[in-house]
């Protein structure tokens, strides 16, 4: 399961890197996708498969998941690390989710995500009330 909270700088290139702990989870490469709320998503190739599987079913006339899923399948890369752990990440991803120097990389559970610094800290500083109200959804899915 991946979790935790880990803070890099991205190289005037466009390499980020991810840690360690992570990449054992991830495997030798893997997908990076546009995620939501302005970070990406980063799938092991096993989980990104049992993502895909779940929106295999949405029926071509459901016009509005299918931009969904055009906007995540078009923009979705297949990573490997190199050698000092980082993968590069094509400036429409990087655009996306406003990556310029410095990047956190979090773990939710079956994903990680890449967030700017900035975003995730704003993201983050939401309150007791916002929390709650989350706890409170997950109570009314049977959570």
């Amino acid at each position: 399961m991946l979790i935790g909270e880990y803070s890099h700088s991205m190289d005037a290139k466009g390499r980020v890197f991810i840690p360690a702990k992570f990449r054992e989870e991830l495997g030798e490469n893997f997908i990076v996708t546009r995620g939501t709320e302005e970070c990406l998503f980063v799938f092991s190739p096993e989980a990104w498969k049992e993502f895909a599987g779940k929106l295999q079913h949405i029926p071509v006339t459901d016009v509005e998941s299918q931009k969904f899923l055009r906007l995540q399948f078009a923009s979705a890369t297949d990573c490997t690390p190199d050698k000092q752990g980082r993968i590069l990440l094509p400036a429409r991803l990087r655009e996306h989710a406003k990556l310029n120097k410095d990047v956190v990389a979090i773990g939710v559970m079956s994903r990680v995500e890449l967030w700017s610094k900035e975003n995730w800290e704003k993201y983050n500083s939401y309150g007791s009330e916002e929390y709650e109200m989350a706890l409170k959804k997950l109570s009314e899915l049977g959570i």
